[in-house]
């Protein structure tokens, strides 16, 4: 059996939708406002509209950072899986129900959402919205204590278009810095 998959053109907005990772309230009122569930890759595929929800779930991620700070990050946990049940597609409504039977583990936390989905493996993602689809963003690592690893924000990264003359000049052969 062949499944055709729709692509969608490249999100313009893919760098504001990063920085503004969907929590649950709003998931639920984009929800509400769709008729048929349609989830998008982040390379424009959309996951076939027969997926399932198989796990609404609170994931809670207890750890110490490399700076050694210890620290809790709670999530909303979906689980998209597909099958080839084709005929039963998962409704908004059905979903809403599943999320309103789950929301008594989230303590009254509007938490943000993270979706888990298996393409080669299995990929954690962060949610956006665009029109009438919501979008699996691909999430990034980051040093949570760069003060205490002496790494430097990035707005005080300098280019190397940027040095100085004379302090490029040190990493010629001559420079006397090797």
């Amino acid at each position: 059996m062949i499944f055709l998959l729709k692509q969608i053109p490249i999100i313009q907005n893919v760098v504001n939708l990063k920085s503004n990772k969907m929590k649950l309230s709003e998931f639920k009122t984009q929800l509400g406002k769709i008729s048929t569930l349609n989830f998008v890759q982040p390379n424009g595929t959309f996951v076939p509209t027969h997926c399932h929800i198989t796990e609404v779930g609170l994931t809670t991620k207890h750890f110490i950072d490399c700076g050694g700070t210890v620290r809790t990050e709670k999530t909303v946990s979906f689980q998209i899986w597909v099958d080839l049940d084709i005929p039963h597609p998962l409704e908004p409504s059905t979903l809403m129900k599943i999320i309103s039977l789950a929301e008594n583990l989230f303590g009254g936390d509007d938490l943000e959402i993270e979706v888990e989905f298996q393409t080669e493996t299995i990929g954690k993602y962060a949610v956006g919205f665009e029109g009438e689809n919501f979008l699996l963003l691909a999430k990034e690592t980051d040093c949570l204590a760069k003060e205490q690893c002496g790494i430097p924000d990035t707005e005080s990264k300098l280019q190397l278009s940027e040095m100085k003359a004379e302090e490029a000049s040190c990493c010629i052969p001559e420079g006397g810095c090797c």
